[in-house]
């Protein structure tokens, strides 16, 4: 099972928590890269180029999500780092299609959007799921291409 990577801001500590443990209880190792106090004062921006490059650094081998007050910044901050494709999940059906239509390797949450309970049925669903080369694989290349 794939290990995973956490962080968060200041805006997100509780639903940060709550998805790691969740993680944690389901067998999967887990690297926690901040920040632990709502007193953090860590602009997101920094937490997610964090997680990216140890990402990197894995040969994309690791997976992340990163959580703020929307997951909107979070998602345009990792985004701009080499390699991630990050998604905001706020439902279940957006995690799926992240994983299986984009090869998401970043999921972004929004603590001030969803709650615990939902953020939990949408890990569970990422964790269950591989992306698989197929109809999407030319538009996942399309995106990756952009980088160059």
């Amino acid at each position: 099972m794939r290990e995973y990577i956490i962080g968060c801001d200041c805006a997100a500590v509780e639903l940060k928590n709550t998805i790691k443990e969740l993680l944690e209880n389901e067998g999967i190792k887990v690297e926690d890269v901040g920040v632990k106090t709502v007193e953090d004062g860590t602009y997101y921006p920094n937490v997610a180029k964090t997680l990216c490059e140890k990402i990197q650094e894995s040969d994309y081998e690791k997976r992340g999500i990163l959580v703020c007050g929307t997951g909107i910044g979070m998602a345009i901050s990792a985004n701009k780092c080499k390699g991630i494709r990050a998604a905001v999940c706020h439902d279940q059906y957006s995690g799926e299609r992240a994983v299986l239509s984009n090869n998401a390797n970043v999921f972004c949450f929004g603590q001030r959007v969803i709650g615990p309970e939902l953020a939990k049925k949408i890990v569970k669903e990422i964790i269950s799921l591989e992306f698989k080369d197929g109809s999407s694989t030319p538009k996942v290349e399309a995106i990756n291409a952009l980088e160059k």
